[in-house]
């Protein structure tokens, strides 16, 4: 945990193969009740990673992959992600499909959004004014980190990372619930394609926004692999955005998807890239 500073309160805890950062923000971050709802969080990150993970032999999903166990055998909370991986795989025009991966069903496609907003759900709960879990790039956030005197303050604000360099940002997103991103630029076309059953990349970068990370995650996930041509179920979806980067550079998103200018530290070098609305 970082050392006290006036109203906020930052600790990373690592886990599910990243660092998933809670950020606390408001009068409320210091008391114990901040504290305890943190620890809470942190455990339900680590239970997620020991139910779900599929590198972990015995793990009861690697256990229900082989056919160890059956679905009624395995914790409670599988039943769950499952039927949120059912709804999302209809609700992606079946973009994000875990029962299309090699080796049997995957739910981490989700996993690691889902548990990210319940983790925020604890320090919420505790009555902190603002707080955000960065879970590796995937954030869910609530309340606003900067509140005015007279008026709602500034929501939280994300930079996009280019696609090309690390050190650049394609623009600012102002988020009020939860954003995800999922991209090939650090580990490669690794999102399985569901309808060729390889990995494909319609896009090198996808972003949701929306009111669930479970929800974006799984979203952006599967518009990596249908890049543009993914973005019309997620019109469809009250309250979810998306932005995709495609491999020529072109900016393509939906109706009411927001993004301000990156800040002259971090803006790309040139003009802006074209933005296509679908």
């Amino acid at each position: 945990m970082s050392p006290p500073a006036a109203g906020r309160i930052v600790h990373s805890e690592a886990v599910m193969g990243t660092v998933v950062t809670f950020d606390l923000r408001g009068p409320h971050a210091h008391t114990a009740g901040a504290r305890r709802a943190l620890r809470r969080g942190c455990l339900s990150l680590q239970r997620a990673d020991a139910v779900f993970s599929i590198w972990k032999p015995e793990s009861p999903v690697s256990r229900l992959r082989r056919g160890d166990i059956g679905l009624d055998e395995a914790p409670p909370e599988v039943a769950e992600v499952l039927d949120l991986c059912r709804r999302l795989r209809h609700h992606s025009g079946g973009w994000f499909d875990p029962w299309a991966l090699p080796g049997g069903v995957d739910p981490t496609g989700v996993v690691k959004g889902w548990a990210a907003a319940r983790a925020l759900g604890h320090v919420e709960a505790a009555g902190i004014d603002a707080a955000m879990v960065n879970a590796g790039g995937d954030i869910a956030v609530c309340g606003r980190p900067e509140p005015g005197r007279t008026q709602p303050g500034r929501p939280w604000r994300v930079a996009l990372r280019h696609p090309d360099d690390a050190r650049l940002c394609l623009g600012v997103v102002p988020v009020a619930g939860a954003l995800a991103t999922s991209g090939t630029y650090e580990r490669g076309a690794h999102v399985i394609d569901p309808r060729l059953g390889r990995p494909g990349a319609g896009a090198v970068s996808a972003t949701v926004v929306g009111p669930d990370l479970a929800w974006a995650d799984a979203l952006a996930t599967g518009l990596v692999a249908a890049g543009a041509a993914g973005l019309g179920p997620i019109e469809a979806l009250a309250g979810y955005e998306a932005l995709v980067v495609r491999a020529d550079g072109t900016l393509v998103a939906t109706g009411g998807f927001e993004m301000a200018p990156a800040p002259a530290a971090l803006r790309q070098t040139g003009p802006p890239a074209p933005l296509v609305r679908i």
